[in-house]
């Protein structure tokens, strides 16, 4: 076990001037200087393009990577519902501190007090900066931004661009980025893979890529490197990831001596399309936004759910008495606006008594029914109407009133299920969907690698246990646009009289020899079995036994599953075609082997947190009334977790101090 010991490195002084006095104060690099140095980006989606815009702007020469065709292509697109921002438009009490409070709460008290205000402070700016930019945000009728309510909060501080906010976004970093491209200040390299990092001398200074079209591996040098690899949603195989979403990057970091904090913090989504068959390779999330106006509910009678489950009934068949809208009944400060881990929880246990309402009895209803007369009226009411109005013209009004605010994704549901949710209730169920676990960093966003950085997803910082809705787009661009920009200079001020890294040291040799070697071993082992087998049965552990629920029992079993799986995999898993060539089946392959091993790590975690907090809910530690129940006194740290290279996983911890807000059982009652 190495001797690693971490520090946070947060600036002294009160909680609400740490980063202003921090940023006043750091270490500069004078732009003659910023010229001379090289920095890798990996990842193009918000904070990665966010991140290697402005530092191309800054002077640097900047080495950016992804693995799609395009930038445009990232997972940042697939976040629907919006940003927030507590720019107060609503004047209905918003403030910088009610957004760290509300983010530090939702998180059930397991993030770090001072990156998560620094998150709350930089929201505002991420705003004007979009606005500048050109995104497309909704508007009141004066020409003021919209905002709607989502999850966990009692404010209205979501700023929104229809349901295609991630998309808007993405396409105003992509243009940052572009610009900095046609200068010549950032090189964009497409279809490359990071399959390693790089360390001279204990320091970050690049990768090795596989050219995806042509199967060459290459060398890349820089002073350091960034990465912006999103998250590891996918080792479940079914979640809302784009199926290309991996942990490779962030896998091969922590193979180089990086920290894994967290990762069995894992977020299920509360309102996707439930599963249907055995066929899906993926899952597709309706927007948190959705529960905005949207009321969930089960029948309160086991036969009316049997009914429906054998398509004798429908939702609108159930009587309002019959209804249970166990949301609005268990919480009702907060009602469908509970975070998404107390909802998905709730729909669970909704199920588990017989309630679920699809043919495999795993789904709920999201029903916009009453949303769609209450907007229907006022409607009428404006058109001066009157109240003697039919309820058709009612409902005709509200619909259209829908559509504006929801319509791509009604449309999108209705496609995917082949019923209209206007006429009839959605049907969800919790999904996996965001990773809060990542690479450990410190206040800098750096690792404990010198030199390596983490931003967004890909870092474990400011969520907790538990990530409150339209708040990965807000880290994703507060990390890129204004954390790194600063926070890199303190270790780039140091390098200025580093010389141009070469990309043909002895470290750079044996790392590209290293990869090839397991792409080698991968190709050679010409088994009978498929990578997606391997992929569909690690995801199935993973849910069964480190899912909505774990238990110790499970975990155990689960951990010698796993085990169990990555030997048979290295034993009889089937890859045709070579490595020097096109060939998707390899990089799917060199992905699974890294989730194989992810996964342990994960089970381990989650089997040594022995309390319930966020999205982390261990039967063993709940409330009488079935809810999370934490152990403050033994686990207010961060787990960071060492994969080392005699293959055994050691657990380093960082301890967390709140000075700043109350430590108390998380209630939206």
């Amino acid at each position: 076990m190495s001797n690693i010991k971490l520090e946070s490195n947060v600036p002294e002084g009160p909680l609400a001037e740490k980063w202003t006095k921090y940023r006043g104060s750091m270490n500069l690099v004078a732009p003659n200087n910023k010229r001379r140095i090289d920095v890798i980006v990996v990842g193009t989606g918000l904070a990665g393009a966010s991140a290697a815009a402005t530092l191309g702007e800054l002077g640097y020469n900047v080495h950016v990577f992804t693995f799609h065709d395009s930038p445009r292509r990232a997972h940042s697109i697939a976040a629907q519902g919006g940003i927030n921002a507590a720019k107060n438009y609503q004047n209905d009490g918003d403030s910088v501190y009610r957004l760290f409070y509300d983010t530090i709460k939702g998180g059930d008290y397991r993030s770090r007090e001072a990156n998560v205000h620094r998150l709350a402070e930089a929201s505002t700016d991420i705003i004007d900066q979009c606005v500048a930019q050109g995104v497309p945000f909704a508007r009141e009728y004066g020409g003021l931004l919209a905002n709607r309510s989502f999850g966990g909060v009692q404010v209205s501080r979501t700023f929104y661009a229809r349901g295609q906010t991630g998309q808007q976004l993405l396409i105003g970093a992509y243009q940052a980025l572009s610009r900095q491209v046609a200068t010549g200040k950032v090189k964009l390299y497409n279809r490359h893979e990071m399959l390693d990092l790089v360390k001279v001398d204990g320091k970050a200074r690049g990768i090795i890529t596989r050219n995806l079209l042509t199967g060459k591996l290459e060398r890349f040098a820089a002073h350091c490197v960034v990465l912006a690899t999103g998250g590891y949603g996918n080792v479940f195989y079914l979640s809302t990831n784009a199926m290309g979403s991996n942990v490779s990057a962030g896998w091969r970091a922590v193979r180089k001596g990086a920290l894994m904090a967290n990762p069995c913090f894992t977020q299920i989504h509360p309102t996707c399309i439930p599963v249907s068959g055995e066929y899906q390779s993926k899952l597709t999330l309706m927007s948190e936004s959705l529960r905005n106006d949207g009321r969930v509910w089960v029948p309160k009678k086991a036969e009316d759910a049997a009914a429906i489950r054998e398509g004798r009934m429908k939702g609108n068949d159930i009587a309002e008495e019959d209804r249970d809208y166990y949301l609005e009944r268990r919480y009702p400060a907060f009602g469908n606006l509970v975070p998404r881990d107390v909802a998905s929880r709730a729909a669970k246990t909704a199920c588990d008594e017989g309630n679920g309402v699809a043919p495999t009895g795993l789904a709920v209803f999201l029903d916009f029914a009453a949303a769609i007369e209450r907007y229907g009226k006022a409607e009428a009411y404006s058109l001066g109407l009157g109240d003697n109005v039919s309820d058709a013209k009612i409902r005709e009004l509200g619909e259209k009133v829908v559509e504006q605010k929801y319509g791509n994704l009604f449309e999108m549901y209705e496609k995917i299920t082949g019923e209209n949710p206007y006429k009839n209730p959605m049907k969800i169920f919790p999904a996996v969907h965001y990773t809060m676990g990542g690479l450990w960093v410190d206040y800098n966003l750096e690792t404990n690698v010198s030199g390596l950085f983490a931003l967004g997803e890909a870092n474990f910082s400011d969520h907790g246990a538990n990530r409150l809705g339209a708040s990965a787009l807000m880290q994703g661009l507060a990390d890129g646009y204004f954390v790194i920009p600063y926070t890199i200079g303190q270790f780039l001020s140091k390098e200025i009289r580093t010389p141009k890294i070469k990309n043909d040291s002895p470290e750079f040799m044996a790392a590209e020899k290293a990869v090839q070697e397991r792409l080698d071993k991968l190709l050679n082992i010409k088994g009978n079995q498929s990578v997606e087998s391997f992929h569909r049965r690690l995801g199935k552990y993973m849910w069964e036994y480190c899912g909505m629920a774990r238990n110790a029992e499970g975990l155990n079993k689960g951990i010698k599953l796993i085990q169990a799986l990555r030997e048979e995999f290295y034993k009889d898993v089937f890859i045709p075609g070579a490595a020097d060539e096109y060939n998707p089946e390899l990089e799917k392959a060199t992905r699974v082997a890294d989730f194989l091993e992810l996964g342990e790590v994960m089970m381990r975690d989650a089997l040594n947190r022995e309390e319930s907090c966020g999205g982390h809910f261990r039967e063993e530690y709940k409330t009488e009334d079935g809810e999370a129940r934490r152990n403050d006194e033994d686990f207010t740290y961060v787990a960071a977790w060492e994969w080392d290279e005699e293959n055994n996983i050691n657990l380093h911890k960082e301890q967390l101090e709140f000075n700043n807000v109350e430590l108390k059982t998380r209630s939206y009652k």
